[in-house]
Formats: structure tokens, sequence, C-alpha cells
């Protein structure tokens, strides 16, 4: 599962439980992005990787790994995925990721690649439509994930207004958060 993770949150947690309950998988990697080619500013990533690590410690399901965070410059999806086809050459890999993201796939460094990479599957809120990018056929799988409703975007603004995030994110990741004044938040 790759991201930004800024900051990861409940969402998260339950979109990768959702999808390796429907998949049967063994593990879910979850991948900060070190780099975001798309995104200007984001939180340091050794507080983004922390907050990955806080946040799943608990399932025995989930690892975070450093991937793209050790890699130099911007993170590409096909970067990561060609590093992790490499160290896991026999696994069956699957790529979980936002339906909005899977939509603009096209944009993506080296789209038509990705497909021979992994399997896509594209998390989505419920009755949630969207334009579906040209791919192989079943190259994507979209699951409907009720806490998908929770965005980064929103948890970042309101703890830049005081307002509360306790159970949109780990009590862990809440903590981190006010320690670390985050987010432009009162500590």
């Amino acid at each position: 599962m790759g991201g930004t993770f800024d900051p990861i949150h409940n969402g998260h947690l339950v979109a990768a439980s959702e999808v390796a309950a429907a998949l049967n998988l063994d593990e879910v990697l979850f991948v900060p992005t070190g780099q975001p080619w798309q995104k200007d500013e984001v939180t340091a990533t050794s507080d983004r990787y922390l907050m990955a690590e806080i946040a799943t410690a608990a399932n025995p399901r989930f690892k975070v790994s450093t991937i793209d965070i050790d890699r130099s410059g911007p993170t590409y999806t096909v970067d990561t995925l060609r590093e992790l086809r490499e160290l896991h050459p026999e696994a069956d890999i699957f790529f979980i990721t936002g339906a909005d993201a899977v939509s603009s796939i096209a944009s993506w460094k080296d789209s038509g690649e990705l497909w021979d990479l992994a399997k896509f599957v594209a998390v989505t809120r419920p009755g949630h439509l969207l334009d579906l990018p040209d791919s192989p056929t079943g190259a994507i799988e979209f699951l409907e994930i009720p806490a998908l409703a929770i965005s980064s975007t929103d948890i970042r603004q309101r703890v830049a207004e005081g307002k509360p995030i306790w159970y949109l994110v780990p009590d862990g990741v809440v903590q981190f958060i006010a320690k670390h004044g985050l987010y432009g938040g009162v500590q």
C-alpha cells in the first residue's frame, strides 16, 4: 500500500485490512513515499514513517517499508514496484491505492509497465463513481471501503484548527502529532 501517509489514518488501516481479507494476502506492506513527485510540501519522511510504524504495530499482517524513503529523488510507483519485484520475484504483488489515484494512472511515470509489475487494487467509498483508466482486463480490482471518507488533508486541517482527530487516526498517531507539533497544531 503506497501513499504519502501524511498522516496515516484509520481509513488507510481499514482499507488494508479489508483488502488483505478479501484477497487472502499474507501481508500488507505500507510504503510511505520518500519525495512525492506530485506534492510540493509534505511532513518529514522520518515522521511519516514513524506514524506508519505506530499505526500498524498491532496488526501482525502489516509491515512498513523504507524502500521509497531510502531511494533518492522523486518517488515513482514504477520504481517501487520494480524494486519489490526484484526483492520478491516469486510473490504475487498487489498495489493498494485510492481509486481516484488509479483513475489518473496514465499520467504516472512509465505507466504502461505498471500492469506487468503488480495487480492494482483500487479502494473507494461506497457509491463513488470514477473514470476507469485504460488497462488490461483484470489488472484492476475495485473494493468499496466505508471508512474511506477520512482524508489526510482533512486531518491536517483539523489539527491546524485545533479540532480533535481522535478516532480518525490511531491513538499513538494522535499523540505523535501532538508531541512533535505537526500540522501547525498546539502542543
